[in-house]
């Protein structure tokens, strides 16, 4: 049982432990991170324009 390979987090979770985590693996995690606010940014601009389009369609 020694010889298993110790799993890493698949993702990072907001207030985990990072005291063990290499420079290597924090910066993988801050790319993961930035590409997550990036896709979080694309879906409220893209929910925003739904919203005016919507205001625009029903105004007179």
């Amino acid at each position: 049982m020694f010889d298993e390979e110790i799993k890493k987090p698949k993702g990072h979770e907001v207030g985990m432990s990072i005291d063990t985590i290499s420079v290597e693996e924090l910066a993988e995690r801050i790319g993961l991170l930035e590409a997550e606010i990036a896709r979080l940014k694309a879906a409220i601009a893209a929910r925003d324009a739904t919203r005016k389009a919507a205001e625009s369609a029903f105004k007179l």
